[in-house]
């Protein structure tokens, strides 16, 4: 050992490495910290976290094949304990998990990682100096071995994809999930209150027949239930592990009863029906189930783009937009012009599905033939699982700020809707059964041209009368199907 307040020697199969005196980890994982000074990101807490449920299940299962001690099995669970707890006693997950996410593609150095650090800390909790993890007397006295112990019965090929697949579902299924459920509840509500609104409707942006307000939040509602649909679509797919097929699928050096075991147990940890691989050369030598899911992800960003959107078009003025929303004012919207006001939220949550899509295009390509899956594993899982991981944090942050920042306090200036309403061409569309299409279209050109409104051109001409003009022209008659 050298000086304890700065580095300590480990070894590994490639021999010595100078190591931080006060780190959990060791040479494998010191090794990578050297080979990837890429980007400074180093793996997301939510995967080390799954990959900390992963080694506890797994030592557990072992027990119970007769494979692992019940001491050692314990000792390795509490180490897990920890990690998942964050480290707290020891700084933070930051300092002991610093591979960065541009790695080896399998993820080995993750899995060294992790294997180093519940080692190591089953040293400290058994009052042993960090770096004892190797030590044959101590190993000999029950201590625990990163390889033998911690990473029994598994290779980093099928733990790597199996913590991946945990963490994005435990995120989806705790996180973005109850998210999006909240999300379309609160336009469902909306869509209720506004129901009698009346307002204009849009296509090509041009003023088309007039639609309820309600009836546009409705289908913003729909939109969600519809990405709560696509959400558990993809835990079904991501609740099949890897887990048990070891380095090729073939499942070599594991029991088989290991990996169904591995899953229920994660499923008792997680609450996800979390289930082996129905082929377990699928699933290491693809990432298909990443690839699904991105798309679902992709799709619901797609959809949270819309209502943004839209809301903020609608909410465009104060004076000289449509202005048929009046959207909360959250914060000053210009440093030079008094009294601006912009729909920031908005803007936020398109940029945020911009960077979803963005982050499913790299998830896509990692999962290409060629370029990430080849031949027997996939070698792009690193980048693959810190983007789909990120793009379920940021949606499910756009859809809580989204909706108790704008959906939740806005209103609708229903004096607004009825003066674009009355001033509509799109009104005649409900005399062409009454007068013909030529003679209505007659008349929107002339209102156009003239300056007037539709109704006061029909009265002005006694094309029809008064109470034929109002019944034909009630708008709210018109977002109604006939019979």
């Amino acid at each position: 050992m050298t000086d304890e307040n700065q580095t300590r020697i480990e070894r590994d199969s490639m021999g010595e490495m100078e190591v931080p005196a006060d780190v959990l980890y060791g040479a494998s994982t010191q090794r990578a910290v050297e080979n990837f000074p890429v980007s400074g990101r180093a793996m997301p807490d939510q995967l080390i976290r799954a990959y900390a449920m992963l080694k506890a299940s797994c030592a557990v299962v072992n027990e119970k094949l007769g494979k692992l001690d019940a001491k050692r099995s314990a000792a390795i669970v509490e180490a897990c304990n920890e990690i998942i707890d964050g480290l707290p006693a020891f700084g933070g997950l930051e300092r002991h998990f610093p591979v960065d996410v541009f790695q080896t593609g399998s993820g080995t150095s993750t899995n060294m990682n992790a294997n180093e650090v519940v080692a190591n800390l089953v040293c400290v909790r058994h009052h042993q100096p960090i770096g004892s993890s190797k030590d044959s007397a101590w190993i000999e006295k029950g201590g625990v071995h990163p390889n033998d112990h911690v990473n029994m019965g598994q290779s980093s090929n099928d733990t790597f994809p199996t913590a991946m697949n945990v963490a994005a579902a435990i995120e989806i299924q705790d996180e973005l999930l109850p998210s999006v459920s909240a999300l379309a509840a609160a336009l469902d509500e909306k869509a209720t209150k506004w129901d009698r609104v009346v307002k204009i409707g849009r296509t090509h942006l041009q003023d088309a027949t007039p639609i309820r307000l309600g009836q546009e939040f409705s289908g913003y509602a729909a939109q969600m239930r519809h990405a709560e649909e696509r959400l558990h679509r993809s835990l079904h797919v991501l609740s099949e592990l890897a887990i048990g097929g070891t380095a090729v699928g073939t499942g070599i050096n594991t029991h088989k009863d290991f990996g169904p075991g591995v899953a229920a147990e994660l499923g008792r940890r997680t609450g996800v029906h979390f289930r082996e691989a129905m082929n377990h050369f699928e699933a290491q030598h693809t990432r298909d189930a990443a690839v699904g899911a991105s798309a679902n992800l992709r799709t619901i960003a797609v959809s949270l783009s819309k209502i943004a959107h839209d809301i903020r078009l609608l909410g465009s003025g104060p004076r000289c937009g449509v202005g048929e929303l009046r959207l909360p004012a959250v914060q000053p919207g210009s440093s030079i012009m008094p009294g601006k006001v912009n729909p920031v939220i908005c803007e936020s949550v398109v940029q945020v599905c911009c960077q979803a899509v963005g982050n499913d295009t790299a998830i896509t390509i990692g999962g290409f033939g060629g370029v990430g899956s080849l031949l027997d594993l996939n070698v792009a899982m690193p980048m693959i699982a810190t983007n789909l991981l990120d793009t379920i944090k940021i949606l499910t942050h756009a859809c809580q700020i989204l909706r108790t920042k704008v959906i939740e306090p806005l209103e609708a200036d229903e004096a607004r809707c009825n003066e674009l309403i009355e001033g509509s061409l799109a009104m005649v569309t409900s005399l062409v059964p009454v007068i013909g299409y030529d003679k209505s279209a007659e008349i929107a050109k002339r209102a156009f041209a003239e300056g007037k409104t539709v109704r006061q051109l029909l009265l002005e001409d006694k094309v029809l009368s008064e109470a034929e003009i109002n019944e034909h022209l009630d708008p709210f008659s018109m977002t109604e199907r006939e019979g």
